[in-house]
This record gives structure tokens, sequence and C-alpha cells, in this order.
């Protein structure tokens, strides 16, 4: 009866549009998340995922995603952020190869990123919050996103990144984040994915 109720009024009104923000830690997969959701809906990848941290330093869009699950259809604007976190060391980059003079301009971008991801709050409906679940999820990092999202009244789905590999520890996530509705996957081979996009819809749609 409420599918029927759904599709009668997405036939008459169109379906709902949200924006959809990624939020989480630098190489907690968010990227991964948005380009597998961009290549299931619109068949092309958002954004280049790399080892070394704060590869996305801006803001990337994606308009007029079309997700549709079980007859449904959800209008998104898809915006993968840049990873946030407390500090931003040039320093940390240089274990990866980088040259002092790139790492310390890749820093100050990074730090520009940040106050942007946090400026776009304003233009957010829902958000996916993207944890590794390899690590120790009670971070500032993770309080601090979720405390603003909270503050603005923003619906959000706790995602437990990378169940994939040895170590994936999910419940340590449901245990300190308890009132949140969370699920795990796998962004990079894709596992559990489907079971997203359902409380996706069951959330915003």
């Amino acid at each position: 009866m409420l599918d029927w109720l759904h599709s009668l009024v997405e036939r008459f009104f169109g379906a709902k549009s949200v924006s959809l923000g990624l939020y989480g830690a630098p190489n907690a997969g968010k990227t991964t998340l948005a380009n597998k959701i961009s290549m299931d809906f619109v068949g092309e990848p958002l954004g280049k995922v790399s080892e070394v941290p704060h590869e996305t330093r801006v803001v990337q869009k994606k308009e007029k995603v079309s997700m549709k699950v079980n007859g449904r259809k959800l209008n998104m604007n898809l915006l993968d952020m840049p990873g946030i976190a407390t500090k931003v060391d040039y320093r940390d980059f240089l274990k990866y190869g980088i040259d002092k003079e790139k790492a310390r301009v890749r820093a100050k971008e990074a730090t520009k990123g940040i106050i942007e991801a946090i400026k776009w709050l304003e233009n957010v409906d829902a958000a996916l919050v993207v944890m590794d679940s390899t690590e120790d999820p009670y971070t500032q990092v993770n309080i601090t996103i979720l405390g603003n999202l909270e503050a603005r009244n923003i619906p959000v789905i706790l995602v437990a990144n990378k169940i994939d590999l040895p170590g994936s520890n999910v419940k340590r996530i449901k245990e300190a984040f308890p009132q949140y509705p969370l699920v795990r996957i796998s962004a990079k081979n894709g596992h559990n994915i489907d079971e997203l996009y359902k409380t996706i819809f069951e959330r915003v749609g």
C-alpha cells in the first residue's frame, strides 16, 4: 500500500530531491563510496582515490543522481566532502614521497577544505558519516562531525566501511554511537551496498 502511494506521489509531483553529504575523517573511504554510488546510478566516478590523506580537498559534486530502489526514485545531489581533521601537518605527507613544498601546499589546501566542508552543512539535507571500521570510532573528529549535524537536525546514517579488512569491528561503532542507524559495508567491493541504499530511502526518501 505504501509503495503504491509513493509511486502515485512521484508520478504527479516528481521524485523527492535531496543533497546528500558524505562526511568523515581522511581515508575513511568517502570518495570510494561516492564513486560506488555514482557508478551505480550515473555510470561514472566522482573523484580520485589515493592512499595519501586529504586527496579530496574541495567539495566534489555530482548533481541529479537518480537513485532507484524497489520501484522508488530519489533524486540527489551527491556531495563528497573533504576529510575532516583536528589538525593538518604538512610533515604527514612527506612519508608518501611528496616533497616539502608540495606538502605545505597540500596541507594549506586541506585546511581550507575542512572549513569548506563545515560551511556546506548549511546546504546538506542528509549525511552519510563514513567511518573506518578497523579504527577506534570514538574520536574528536567523529564527535565533532556528528555534533554539528545533530545541531542542525540533519538526518544521519553511520556507514561502517572497510568490513572486508582484517580488524574490522563494527560493534565498536555501534556501541560508541548507538543513537544513529548504522550500515556495515565495503565501499571497495560493494558488499552490502544495497542495504545502504535501502536505508537512505528509509531515512530521507
